[in-house]
């Protein structure tokens, strides 16, 4: 019987309109079982928050699944409350982490289960100092490690909690900074250790990592994480999520039209395919007519997936590279992909004319490309291709091209 397969509204998606991803899901269950601690690595859109989110359904029954969500979190503080707020469901835990806070859970006595999270957050965040949070942290892992089944903590968005603490508003690392981040991730990977197999922990977020630690001279904080790299569906795998999509909304795929969807991506992220299929039946539904030809890809693509919608869906890429390297580096960066863009290769001579026209405050041009372009390959911007590189996704390409690239001369053509 032939799959169907609703689809994706929202980030993240789990059960029934998880596609795919068995092999991923079985080989990062296997490392769990085995106690390993797990560093969630994936371009974006790549459904890092949907696998977290498919393993705490599926281990539910026999672990404590605790998925945590830093996104809008700005100190180790303000992680500390996250976590313990996730406890709240578990009777015996939240009464353990209550305990820990009572000098500042008092004041609610017996009212506090009818208090909302978010006040009992905003009371136990007031708990905190710079002085106390490694104390209360390292109490509240020994909470977790006493729980009767063991702890799986799915930490979503650590990377840009810790790129906001090292980097503050105005972008600059400061040895202040630096020193605040070296002891969240120091405190982290100390209970990850003295807990292991009691405690497992993921974390994953929507910009990469390692290139975010690496500018602080930190990525040994996270070497007792194992790098599990969430990669793009295959050619295959795409078409038959969208075959499963059209099953379900009466579209009709005629002269192969999804293997040319699949072709006109050339990168097959997630959410891009399920991008296009909406495309597709939000026009087939306008129309009246369900049956959608090979033909009529291109001006899906063009005037939909590159249109207007399109760019509200994409402009996220832009953002998130501009937290990673701040507004300095990222004038250079915005350059490099333009370059790329539109010529179709970045080459060795073409970047090297481009850092003539740059010059930074506290590095080199040699230093400032060499973390732009660790960046841009390490969040799946572009690829190593030979002596140069390449954009991974036609679509993150030809987006980029169509909002940058009007007024844009490569650069070895300047000045002729």
């Amino acid at each position: 019987m032939k799959k169907r397969l609703k689809q994706a509204h929202g980030n993240w998606v789990e059960g029934d309109r998880f596609w795919d991803r068995e092999s991923d899901t079985r080989l990062l269950i296997n490392k769990l079982d085995e106690g390993a601690h797990i560093l969630l690595m994936a371009q974006r859109r790549m459904g890092k928050t949907s696998l977290m989110k498919e393993i705490k359904r599926q281990l539910d029954d026999r672990y404590t699944c605790l998925f945590v969500d830093l996104q809008k979190a700005s100190s180790a503080e303000d992680a500390i409350v996250e976590i313990s707020l996730v406890l709240n469901p578990f009777k015996s835990l939240w009464n353990k982490t209550k305990g820990l806070f009572s000098n500042v859970l008092n004041k609610f006595a017996e009212s506090v289960e009818g208090v909302s999270l978010g006040e009992i957050g905003i009371k136990l965040r007031a708990g905190l100092t710079s002085g106390n949070w490694v104390e209360k942290g390292d109490s509240l892992f020994s909470i977790l490690a006493e729980s009767e089944t063991p702890v799986l903590l799915l930490i979503d968005e650590v990377p840009l909690m810790v790129n906001r603490m090292l980097k503050g508003e105005n972008f600059r690392i400061t040895s202040e900074r630096k020193a605040k981040v070296d002891e969240f991730m120091s405190w982290l990977r100390k209970n990850s250790i003295a807990h292991q197999g009691k405690v497992r922990i993921v974390i994953s977020g929507s910009i990469g990592f390692e290139p975010i630690l690496r500018q602080a001279n930190l990525s040994a904080t996270i070497n007792n994480f194992q790098p599990f790299d969430l990669k793009p569906w295959d050619d295959k795998t795409a078409m038959k999520c969208l075959q499963a999509l059209a099953l379900e909304y009466g579209v009709q795929f005629k002269n192969n039209a999804e293997a040319a969807m699949v072709r006109r991506l050339g990168c097959c992220i997630p959410h891009h395919v399920q991008m296009f299929f909406a495309h597709v039946y939000d026009r087939c539904k306008r129309r009246g007519r369900m049956e959608f030809f090979s033909d009529e890809v291109n001006d899906i693509y063009e005037n939909e997936m590159l249109g207007i919608r399109g760019h509200s869906e994409l402009t996220h890429y832009e953002e998130r590279l501009k937290l990673v390297l701040g507004p300095e580096s990222f004038t250079l960066a915005l350059e490099i992909l333009t370059e790329t863009a539109v010529t179709g290769c970045l080459t060795r001579e073409s970047l090297s004319a481009l850092q003539k026209g740059y010059e930074f405050l506290e590095k080199s041009v040699q230093d400032a490309s060499e973390e732009v372009l660790r960046v841009l390959e390490h969040d799946g911007y572009l690829k190593a291709d030979g002596d140069g590189f390449m954009f991974e996704s036609y679509l993150l390409q030809d987006w980029w091209q169509k909002r940058h690239g009007f007024f844009h001369v490569p650069v070895l053509e300047r000045g002729i």
